[in-house]
């Protein structure tokens, strides 16, 4: 059975399923028009509530910007032993 190939979605594409969203078209219509998945329209409305963008690096939490910090610090420091 071939994989299936993971799809994309552009920037104003989310803009618009999120905008829809909130002009009152239910989440299970939209899911079905399109063809997407539940996740990935709850994780665009998240994204667009919090923070108004759909990038991952603008969405992380101050935890997860330290960890990333500290994996990247271990790195360097595990390749000066």
């Amino acid at each position: 059975m071939p994989k299936q190939q993971r799809r994309t979605f552009t920037t104003e594409f989310k803009k618009q399923m999120v905008g829809l969203y909130e002009n009152g078209k239910s989440r299970a219509a939209l899911v079905e028009e399109y063809g997407l998945t539940a996740s990935a329209l709850d994780r665009w409305i998240k994204q667009a509530q919090a923070t108004g963008s759909f990038k991952e690096k603008d969405n992380r939490s101050s935890e997860e910007n330290e960890l990333i910090a500290l994996q990247k610090e271990n790195q360097r420091l595990k390749m000066e032993v």
